[in-house]
């Protein structure tokens, strides 16, 4: 704790400066990384904490990703890192969400070698092992069928890479060639940050910059608390379902109630069902993201997103509930396609206290692709409609929610993967009719070349995106084979020349159209 205290421009100007180390960051990763998964699609964030391991700036990155990164600083923290470390972790019941992201925390040390900070880069490795090419079945029933489990452990010390845990998590994946040059690129991340501090200390004064950390977080509170007293009080609740968990096609509904008193919030999820056989279950920190990104759409757009953010909210979550699993429930799509429906449920409840501010449902899913054999792996996420809102039209074709991803392009695909590009294209009038219309989903085709494993984890192929306000809802998903429909989440073999087609939803749409009764 410094106890200096910042003028406003000097405030101001520190706050764009940690800002611009974090986006920096993600710079760094993106070039430097291997996998078209990062280096094209951006499935990736990055993060500056500061010494008690609250999160003081991030990169506008991965919702789902962000939220969940202070529980895996908190448990490096545990294992006395000292300057000069990495720490590897992908442990969703440890800090991490689900087993393909692998988060790296390093120390942040000034010119003393004190530790003021961490820096940390979390990214979507498109292979970590188990049961299936990709990581990521639909199939799994505990967490060792979805990869290697890395606790909180040293991947480098004092510098130098621990060479036997570095051997030992390549030896576990199926692509170690790029695996290794993703870990690279995250620990460059890493390594720039701590420069970067460095350099604004010499600059500013070592003093001046860890009061700038003290004040964004206190800011951020100040501003968050200021936009919730302008709700009014009060409770709303809201349900919505995923459909089917891999084991079953039966629906599995998330629910949630929203209380506001004052400049506080809370978010109650625990009348949500029990955890499943399948892997739709939601690590704690998974939740934490999904109700900490919900708040976000409420907010001011200038606020910052740090720990003082979320200060004023409670999260509430049942112990052994979907929202909340327990060691060692499979939860490779909990991260990806529940994260989102609660999202949509607890974004539905906010609507209740600020029906204009709350946009119509979009997509909802990340309509998660996963191609492979154990010579190669292909990750994808395909974008859809977005809700329209009280100020325009919901977008069409982009990553919404949860993911804030791009696409692979085509020509990058293609010259990584025996893979072609069939079709790709807006799903024309997939999304919902109203005053404004709902954003359209996409169309995109892609024919293997070789025998492969196929693994889709989808949703909202049953319940559409809704409309608000009186809008239509947007038009649901679908998943096809050769031209034969899927179930929302499978698996299956392919041979030589099948097509995988997916159509992902449109948005919601928003207010009654002309001449709509």
């Amino acid at each position: 704790m410094s106890g200096q205290k910042l003028d406003p421009v000097t405030l101001s100007v520190l706050a764009s400066a940690l800002a611009g180390i974090a986006e920096e960051m993600g710079a760094v990763l993106i070039r430097g990384s291997y996998s078209s998964n990062i280096k094209e699609r951006r499935d990736c964030s990055t993060a500056l904490f500061d010494d008690q391991g609250q999160m003081v700036a991030q990169a506008e990155h991965m919702p789902v990703h962000l939220g969940a990164m202070p529980e895996a600083v908190a448990a490096i923290m545990t294992r006395d890192p000292e300057p000069g470390d990495v720490f590897a972790i992908n442990d969703p019941y440890s800090g991490g969400t689900h087993l393909p992201d692998i988060t790296l925390v390093s120390p942040v040390s000034d010119d003393d070698g004190e530790i003021v900070g961490y820096a940390v880069t979390r990214a979507h490795h498109s292979d970590v092992g188990g049961m299936r090419p990709g990581s990521m079945p639909s199939d799994s029933r505990e967490i060792y069928q979805e990869g290697i489990v890395i606790p909180p452990i040293r991947l480098v010390r004092s510098g130098e890479y621990v060479r036997d845990v570095l051997d030992l998590l390549l030896a576990n994946v199926r692509t170690p060639d790029i695996r290794r040059g993703d870990l690279r690129a995250q620990i460059a991340a890493n390594n720039i940050a701590e420069q970067r501090v460095r350099e604004l200390m010499e600059r500013r004064g070592r003093d001046t910059v860890l009061a700038a950390f003290e004040e964004v977080i206190s800011y951020a509170e100040k501003r968050t608390r200021e936009a919730i007293r302008e709700l009014p009080d009060g409770e709303h609740s809201a349900e919505d379902y995923m459909e089917g968990d891999g084991v079953t096609d039966e629906d599995i509904p998330v629910r949630a109630t929203v209380r506001i008193e004052g400049d506080t919030m809370t978010m109650d999820l625990t009348e949500t069902a029990d955890s499943v056989a399948g892997n739709i279950n939601c690590p704690l920190p998974v939740t934490r993201s999904a109700c900490y990104f919900a708040l976000r759409v409420l907010l001011p757009k200038d606020i910052p997103a740090n720990a003082g953010t979320y200060v004023p909210l409670e999260i509430k979550a049942r112990e052994g509930s979907l929202v909340n699993a327990t060691y060692p429930s499979a939860v490779v799509a909990g991260n990806v396609e529940t994260s989102n429906r609660i999202a949509d449920t607890v974004l539905m409840a906010l609507s209740g206290f600020a029906p204009e501010r709350v946009p119509a449902q979009g997509q909802g899913t990340m309509n998660n692709v996963i191609i492979g054999d154990p010579g190669w792996t292909y990750y994808e996420t395909i974008g859809g409609g977005q809700g329209a809102g009280s100020d325009g039209p919901g977008p069409s074709g982009v990553h919404i929610g949860m993911s804030n991803t791009l696409n692979t392009p085509i020509e990058a695909l293609e010259l990584e993967y025996p893979m072609r590009i069939e079709r790709y294209e807006l799903r024309y009038e997939s999304g919902g009719a109203g005053a404004n219309r709902g954003g359209d989903g996409i169309v995109r085709s892609v024919r293997v070349l070789e025998p492969a494993s196929l693994s889709l984890l989808t949703d909202r192929r049953r319940h559409p995106p809704q409309g608000s306000q009186g809008g239509e809802p947007g038009e649901v998903g679908k998943n096809l084979l050769n031209g034969e429909e899927l179930p929302p989440k499978i698996s299956r073999e392919l041979e030589a020349g099948d097509i995988v087609t997916i159509q992902s939803p449109g948005g919601g749409g928003f207010g009654k159209a002309q001449g709509q009764v």
